[in-house]
């Protein structure tokens, strides 16, 4: 499903969420949120197009499953260490907005399930800081909960603190993206890390960490990596590949998603599918260049007036260096 995100100009309810105020904001802002119910404006279209990402992809249905399981196992949790998921990827293959929609949807299926939801936090996002030392990492979930932190308080009081009001507010998932910032071949990074270790075995709650080629990094090093990956899951979010039947039609459905998710005047059902096989070859199958992609022809395809997306259009519009360097035919002699 492909959809848009509410028409906040101050603060953008789909960015990547710092504090449990924009958490929640990400949270409530249901999709598809469209302007108005008569004719749209053009600046209305521009913001649209500008907002609706990706939602559902073919390796969503198989995380939530992942991460389900690991949820139930976790609450007959025993005394050993609790299981956790790994989400690794190259870059612009959709790991964080994987992240965040998985977070999206347990938290609704939760105030579902309570009568009292604003007295819980179940799910809590993170993104590791760069050169994160073990204070940061901990301070940054105090950010988050908008807890009260001294200047003066170290790196133990603040961890009490702020595993006492995960503990209080029913915090089960926590999410962590950017692990691969992580460098556990440092003596900050170790510590880090050691930090991360200690937090998942006093806060009764699952840890999933998303990241940039995880398996490759020095989180999964020596005997800190060894114990890492001896708790946790991994599920790698390659690009989608275009070989077999199965993977063109999973690719066709992402495109028809899209495609319907347009508003274009002159727009024509199906004309953006027809380019699948196309899509794929200039994005490499990454969901990420393959948003910007069609988000930047339709915003293209307003401003010039011609309100539809053409093969020539697409053509025109530069992506990222990586889907540059990788997918985009050499010119014909």
């Amino acid at each position: 499903m492909v959809t848009a995100h509410g028409q906040e100009t101050d603060n953008d309810p789909y960015a990547s969420p710092t504090t449990w105020r924009e958490w929640t904001r990400f949270v409530d802002t249901d999709p598809p949120c469209l302007p108005g119910t008569g004719p749209w404006s053009a600046e209305e279209r521009l913001d649209y197009h500008s907002r609706f990402v990706i939602l559902s992809t073919p390796i969503m249905a198989k995380i939530s499953l992942t991460l389900r399981r690991l949820m139930i196992l976790n609450r007959r949790h025993n005394g050993t260490a609790r299981r956790g998921l790994l989400i690794s990827g190259p870059p612009t293959t959709g790991k964080t907005t994987t992240l965040q929609q998985l977070g999206r949807s347990f938290d609704l299926a939760d105030r579902a399930r309570h009568d009292s939801p604003g007295e819980r936090l179940p799910v809590v996002f993170l993104s590791v800081p760069p050169a994160a030392t073990p204070k940061m990492l901990v301070s940054e979930l105090a950010r988050f909960l908008d807890l009260p932190i001294g200047k003066t308080m170290n790196q133990a009081r603040i961890t009490d603190i702020v595993c006492g009001a995960l503990r209080d507010l029913a915090t089960q998932l926590v999410l962590v993206d950017d692990v691969h910032l992580l460098n556990t071949r440092t003596r900050i990074g170790a510590e880090t890390s050691d930090q991360m270790k200690h937090l998942s075995e006093r806060i009764p709650a699952t840890f999933v960490y998303a990241g940039v080629a995880i398996e490759a990094s020095p989180l999964l090093t020596g005997s800190r990596g060894a114990q890492l990956a001896g708790r946790f899951k991994m599920v790698r979010n390659p690009p989608l590949a275009y070989g077999s039947t199965e993977q063109r039609t999973a690719w066709e459905g992402l495109v028809r998603g899209m495609d319907q998710a347009l508003r274009l005047q002159a727009h024509r059902p199906d004309a953006l599918t027809r380019h699948a096989a196309y899509l794929h070859q200039r994005t490499g199958g990454r969901i990420g260049s393959l948003s910007a992609l069609v988000r930047e022809a339709a915003i293209a395809a307003i401003l010039d007036g011609t309100e539809k997306i053409t093969k020539q259009l697409l053509n025109d519009i530069d992506l990222d260096e990586l889907a540059e360097q990788n997918t985009r035919p050499a010119p014909r002699a």
